[in-house]
């Protein structure tokens, strides 16, 4: 049903959650541990996710030769045949007029994609941003945030956290954080984001990893190194609204230094 504007009515409370698959991978601009940079094979490990959503970090745009001088971001959106919102970090002049060599975050969405705006992240050394985008979602909307956070300063990933939460504001009801923390959930440095959102690994009805033969460190979440993981460092943060009923890590294939994590989210409104 729809209004006279053609619009269709936000989820109400006798409406069921709407289900999204979701994943998030730190893909080291394509290149895996075999020091081979493959986009194929990276856009092979994301199909067999069949997701809603994707949100990739450390991709390339025209960058150089580590990635082959290519469009990582847009290669990918058309393999998948998803819609592309991108979110540069690092974003310099190249070559001819208006050239540019851009680095940071994408999303590859099959819901439209309704706003997309990119927010540079405060800290030294590598340049860090936050991709923004409100998605449609069954005539309402869900608000997702893509990132990738300092690796080697816990005081500069704190005030990145506090503006990750600051871009959350009231009216996003329904939102999901996610990207490459470099830090595990329960650190000092991330506890402002502890305050609007729930860790979903934590959430998750079910919960599978990669863990195999180690089985006294299963069901753990663990994403880094992709060869021998011990570190949590990419995750899902969602908001109320958003119940979590799976949560795994996928194998990459050698596509990554990290492994991908898949979270299966039932959405139950949305503004």
């Amino acid at each position: 049903m729809t209004d006279a504007l053609g619009r269709k009515p936000a989820p109400g409370p006798d409406q069921p959650p709407i289900p999204v698959r979701l994943v998030t991978f730190n893909t080291h601009h394509g290149v895996g541990d075999d020091g081979r940079h493959d986009l194929p094979r990276l856009a092979k490990v994301l199909a067999s996710v069949d997701a809603d959503l994707i949100c990739l970090q450390e991709m390339d745009r025209y960058f150089g030769g580590r990635s082959e001088d290519v469009d990582q971001a847009l290669l990918l959106s058309r393999a998948l045949d998803m819609d592309l919102a991108w979110g540069p970090a690092i974003d310099e002049p190249r070559g001819g007029p208006g050239e540019r060599r851009q680095y940071g975050n994408a999303l590859l969405s099959r819901l439209p994609v309704l706003v997309s705006d990119v927010h540079p992240l405060p800290g030294g050394g590598e340049p860090r941003s936050a991709l923004r985008t409100m998605l449609e979602l069954d005539g309402a909307a869900l608000w997702v945030t893509t990132t990738h956070l300092s690796s080697d300063s816990p005081r500069d990933r704190a005030a990145q956290a506090a503006t990750l939460a600051a871009l959350h504001t009231e009216p996003m009801a329904t939102g999901v954080l996610v990207g490459d923390f470099n830090a595990e959930p329960g650190a000092p440095e991330l506890s402002v984001l502890r305050e609007r959102f729930t860790d979903a690994w934590e959430l998750a009805g079910e919960r599978d990893d990669q863990g195999g033969w180690r089985f006294w460190r299963h069901d753990e979440g663990l994403t880094h190194p992709a060869r021998r993981p011990h570190k949590r460092i990419d995750q899902v943060w969602v908001s109320p609204g958003v119940t979590v009923t799976r949560a795994h890590v996928l194998d990459s294939a050698g596509a990554s230094d990290h492994l991908p994590l898949v979270v299966d989210l039932a959405v139950t409104s949305g503004v």
